[in-house]
């Protein structure tokens, strides 16, 4: 992992910590701290690759994000409170938790959010019951997160959000994106 890790920030052509460091903006960071959101340990992959996200160019891929809580709890569970499962609300703070380690992974992987130029693309799957037509409010979760953190027009993004009938570790939902980085200079 930790090899993926510095092959990532040499791709973006990152500086010395001690460089990056001394020309942090902070705005984001700052905006979180206001916004009294506490972000949780970046996300390690759960199955056999070794990257979380891929660089091409001035672009980030981040691969599906799990709704982990901040003291490690994966939620899990299908939405469909008409058929016994979890509610919207419930979906929507899961899908808030993977916004969240979205983020995380965007500040270990870029050392400053004050780098994400735009969040291009958000792509939820919820794990629903059949009956279950909402998922579009439960990847609300995800959406006002990073509309909350990174604010308009940065956070403003493309959308797209599916239902399905099971999820990898019975997770509530998995969010991945597409995110658009400013080059150092």
């Amino acid at each position: 992992m930790m090899q993926a890790t510095s092959l990532l920030r040499n791709t973006l052509k990152r500086s010395s910590p001690l460089t990056s460091t001394l020309c942090r903006q902070i705005h984001i960071e700052k905006r979180i701290e206001e916004l009294n959101i506490t972000l949780p340990s970046p996300s390690q992959p759960k199955a056999n690759y070794n990257i979380v996200c891929h660089a091409s160019g001035n672009m980030l891929y981040i691969s599906g994000h799990l709704p982990i809580t901040s003291d490690g709890q994966l939620c899990t569970g299908r939405v469909g409170p008409a058929s016994g499962g979890r509610t919207i609300e419930e979906g929507y703070d899961a899908a808030r938790h993977c916004g969240l380690n979205i983020i995380s992974t965007l500040k270990n992987q870029l050392g400053d959010l004050d780098r994400v130029e735009q969040i291009v693309k958000v792509f939820g799957i919820v794990n629903s019951t059949t009956d279950f037509k909402e998922q579009h409010l439960v990847m609300d979760g995800c959406s006002d997160v990073l509309m909350e953190v990174f604010g308009k027009p940065v956070g403003y993004h493309a959308r797209s959000a599916i239902g399905t009938s099971t999820l990898p570790l019975d997770m509530v939902v998995e969010v991945e994106a597409i995110v658009q980085i400013k080059s150092e200079e």
